[in-house]
């Protein structure tokens, strides 16, 4: 009997990224790719064949500068099309943009810079002063590229990286493969440090894919995107990407003002930003009694969103637009969605009842499953790690948009990567969630802060909720005081403004209030303990993630052990 034969792998196919800015500067080469603007100056325009030109132009001249594939290369660079032509031209050569938050904090900063070890640095002039003071995290750097006006640091400017590519006798032709890698994106650092997430051309064009199917985006439309990053898409999209007037590490501080007058007068379509930027313009419209009637769509996501900041929107879109919520993380997005209108109004008793928040159905191609909580690394796929049916589990995830590994870091790979026998893996997305009875995801909360108690686990979301229903309570945090398994669980209260109580009279009738709301459910009913904080500390990338590990730290310095 002869042997069968083996079954060779599939090839990887060639793909890259920029391949979708050439496609676009083709078909539309005079539509507008990038509006920006500094300062209160007029809008700029940048469009589709000038972006193309520019990546041209970029690409060949640090190829010639010896930027080389799969060289890593750090970008530091505002919102604008700057920021647009760097990453698309180091897609182009094949080398690899290091994309951290400036705003994470200094340490945090340079600790994920000199993990990333990047031999080229291309930066805004601030950027390269602290390069400067703090060598350390750049000791690899060999070529400095600084966006503007160079000054005492020496290298070269991106305007001549840019002339000495116009007299390149060829052009930069891409040469990856679907499994290089293309870039390296940090997560925010919520709930640990940030780490760098590996992510491959076939992951990106995957999640262009994803994102198209959910959301329907159409060639020519207009997109605020408060992400930055979001804008690397806009281009696939083939929509014009608008950089609005705010601090990308401060989006909870904007202009209400300034941002509806950019929905406005630009015509923006769709927009893509935290909640917490909405929590400013959506209440301000209503307010001065202005709508988004070019809106077909926002996707509002960085955390759970509130109902009522639904609700408060549904009253400035048109009756056609809706605001979605897609559930992910950088290591895989997007996971589900969910429609506002589906949340507003048949959902909102369940939310309120503490069911969690629902973030929807897994999106088709993705595979979700809920796992047995453990905190330990997980060596193999079982389907025995499932839990039953309506039981809370973390959640699991697979599919071709979920990134298999973190740079440099292989104990949080191992720990967050689980090996599928059958072939890939699933990612531990860290959450908390239980499946309803129609497939919906109901997000309980991220593991990290679940609170361990003598009596078992609570976790915060569905809490929460309950006692955001409270009209002068802006949110409330679920913490617990003591070691886990015997945590105390307190609600820490940040009142709306100007409803901070002011004494002991005015803090125990607040509290009387929250405990009879409490007293409505069960899982509420027996909290006793409640603290008040004015402003709760939040990540930097969406200003809208409560910090509750200081919040926990805080709570055990006010009450008694």
């Amino acid at each position: 009997m002869s042997a069968q034969p083996t079954m060779e792998p599939a090839p990887a196919r060639a793909l890259n990224m920029a391949d979708a800015l050439a496609r676009r500067s083709r078909s539309h080469p005079d539509r507008d790719a990038i509006l920006a603007k500094k300062g209160r100056g007029e809008w700029t325009r940048t469009s589709f064949g000038e972006l193309e030109a520019r990546v041209a132009a970029i690409s060949a001249g640090l190829a010639a500068s010896g930027v080389t594939q799969g060289m890593r290369c750090a970008v530091f660079v505002r919102p604008s099309a700057d920021l647009v032509a760097v990453v698309y031209a180091l897609f182009r050569v094949g080398a690899i943009p290091i994309v951290a938050d400036p705003g994470m904090g200094r340490e945090r900063l340079l600790q994920a810079l000199e993990e990333s070890e990047p031999e080229v640095f291309i930066g805004v002039p601030k950027a390269h002063a602290a390069r400067k003071f703090f060598p350390k995290a750049f000791q690899k750097v060999r070529l400095a590229i600084t966006c503007g006006p160079r000054l005492f640091w020496g290298g070269k400017t991106l305007a001549q990286i840019e002339r000495l590519g116009r007299t390149a006798q060829h052009p930069v032709e891409p040469s990856t493969s679907e499994h290089d890698t293309a870039a390296i994106l940090f997560t925010s650092g919520s709930t640990g440090p940030p780490k760098g997430v590996v992510y491959t051309h076939g992951m990106f064009a995957a999640q262009v894919e994803a994102l198209q199917a959910l959301y329907h985006f159409e060639e020519g439309e207009i997109d605020l995107a408060g992400l930055p990053l979001f804008a690397l898409f806009d281009v696939a999209f083939g929509m014009t990407s608008v950089f609005p007037p705010l601090d990308p590490s401060r989006p909870g501080d904007c202009d209400p003002k300034a941002i509806f007058e950019t929905l406005r007068d630009l015509g923006v379509t769709t927009a893509f930003g935290s909640p917490a930027i909405w929590r400013r313009v959506v209440p301000w419209c209503i307010d001065q009694g202005y709508s988004l009637p070019h809106m077909r769509r926002v996707l509002c996501a960085g955390a759970p969103v509130p109902p009522d900041l639904i609700a408060d929107f549904h009253r400035v879109l048109p009756i056609h637009a809706d605001v979605f919520t897609p559930y992910g993380a950088t290591e895989a997005l997007p996971v589900s969605s969910l429609a506002g209108r589906d949340v507003v109004p048949s959902l909102l008793p369940q939310i309120q009842a503490g069911a969690g928040t629902c973030v929807g159905a897994p999106r088709p191609g993705m595979r979700v499953a809920l796992i047995r909580i453990q905190d330990g690394p997980i060596d193999a796929w079982d389907e025995s790690l499932c839990v039953a049916e309506g039981e809370i589990g973390e959640v699991c995830v697979q599919g071709d948009s979920v990134t298999e590994q973190y740079d440099h870091r292989p104990e949080a790979t191992r720990l967050a990567k689980i090996p599928d026998p059958e072939g890939g893996l699933w990612h531990r997305m860290g959450d908390a969630a239980r499946f309803d009875s129609e497939g919906r995801l109901w997000f309980q909360g991220r593991l990290a802060h679940r609170v361990q108690t003598t009596d078992g686990t609570r976790f915060p979301v569905p809490v929460e909720n309950i006692f955001n229903t409270h009209e002068r309570v802006r949110r409330t945090a679920l913490v617990g005081v003591g070691p886990p398994g015997a945590e105390r669980p307190v609600v820490v209260v940040e009142p709306l403004k100007g409803e901070m109580p002011g004494g002991k009279v005015m803090r125990a009738g607040f509290i009387m209030q929250l405990k009879t709301i409490g007293a409505r459910c069960p899982l509420t009913a027996d909290l006793e303990e409640f603290l008040f904080y004015e402003s709760f500390p939040v990540d930097v990338r969406h200003n809208a993630k409560i910090h509750r590990e200081e919040l926990k730290v805080w709570a055990e310095s006010q009450l008694p052990t």
